[in-house]
């Protein structure tokens, strides 16, 4: 079965937040370092897609309880993974490496349990996070029209991290926690530029983007109509949104999209709102109950956790959405 046919048949359930998980493991500098790194010159703790070299058990690991609790699609531990945000450790020449590295982990994970269960097969998606420079930004409120990267050099970045990903085996490219969407468009530029270098298939392409406050907006001050407007051209597999929010504060966001988009959509809402500790208190109940009552609605194909989620709140989002239906693709109205 294919990830189309999946998707045609049920809804299909991401997985949760990675770093959540790592912080029950409290690693400390030297399990981050492990025995390569151990004189490296810069601190490292922290530097979670690091962990995929230095400890993959623990990335295996954890992939595996998302997947035990019911997931369909895991998430490679790459959100950073990049020489524009490894340039924080110094360590941009690692950035093809580390995405090989954590597809293989995803790809162990993955297979194992379709082996398991050959009629729910897992599928691996490529994590490409919204990195830690903005294109449509300035970070000097002095000067406006500065920009602390060019869009070049975030196709290029992006582009390697491609590499990286299709090389390691995953099924998918997730461009995800989209603020600001011109860098999504470098990032949906370096697929398509890569996969016609190549002369190889395009994997499916999903699309998540980020509201993060009442406004209904992204950081970069876009309507959730005009960016959903802003990456179709990129057709991809779903659109949908993730992190920031929680799902009572995500849920008209979701119906707006749901009504509005052409392809499959995605939901994957933090575990509510941080509390004064910025920790999340959501309950695994209460996260899956607001995301069956979209599941009712018709709203979603794809549903998961983002930040504070753990495999507790995967296993009762899948149980609470497994036999409803998914929602339907739109029937497009063709020029004559």
């Amino acid at each position: 079965m294919d990830l189309k046919q999946a998707l045609a048949e049920r809804i299909l359930v991401i997985d949760g937040a990675m770093g959540t998980m790592i912080q029950r493991h409290k690693l400390e500098e030297a399990d981050y370092r492990g025995e390569r790194f151990k004189d490296w010159h810069t601190d490292v703790k922290g530097n979670n897609d690091l962990l995929c070299i230095t400890k993959p058990e623990i990335i295996i690991g954890i992939h595996e309880l998302y997947l035990e609790a019911g997931a369909d699609i895991i998430e490679t531990n790459t959100f950073s993974s990049t020489v524009i945000a490894m340039a924080d450790y110094d360590m941009q020449s690692l950035a093809y490496e580390l995405n090989v590295a954590a597809a293989k982990c995803a790809r162990i994970a993955a297979d194992k349990y379709t082996a398991l269960n050959p009629a729910k097969p897992r599928f691996v998606a490529g994590a490409i996070g919204p990195l830690n420079k903005t294109l449509s930004l300035s970070p000097d409120v002095n000067n406006p029209g500065y920009r602390a990267v060019t869009f070049d050099e975030v196709v290029a970045a992006y582009y390697e991290q491609i590499g990286g990903l299709v090389d390691g085996g995953v099924d998918i490219i997730l461009i995800e926690t989209i603020f600001d969407t011109l860098n999504a468009k470098g990032a949906i530029f370096a697929v398509k530029k890569y996969f016609r270098d190549k002369g190889i298939p395009e994997l499916p392409v999903m699309i998540s983007g980020t509201i993060t406050d009442a406004s209904g907006r992204t950081l970069s001050g876009q309507t959730l109509e005009a960016f959903y407007t802003s990456v179709m051209h990129a057709n991809p597999l779903s659109v949908g949104l993730n992190c920031a929010l929680g799902a009572a504060e995500m849920r008209s966001h979701i119906e707006e999209l749901s009504s509005i988009a052409a392809c499959h959509t995605s939901a994957y809402p933090n575990a509510g709102l941080p509390n004064a500790m910025g920790e999340y208190d959501e309950q695994p109940h209460e996260t899956a109950h607001f995301i069956e009552e979209w599941a009712q609605q018709g709203f979603v194909n794809i549903v998961g956790g983002c930040c504070g989620t753990t495999p507790d709140h995967i296993k009762h989002i899948a149980q609470n959405v497994q036999h409803l239906k998914p929602r339907p693709l739109p029937v497009l109205e063709t020029a004559l």
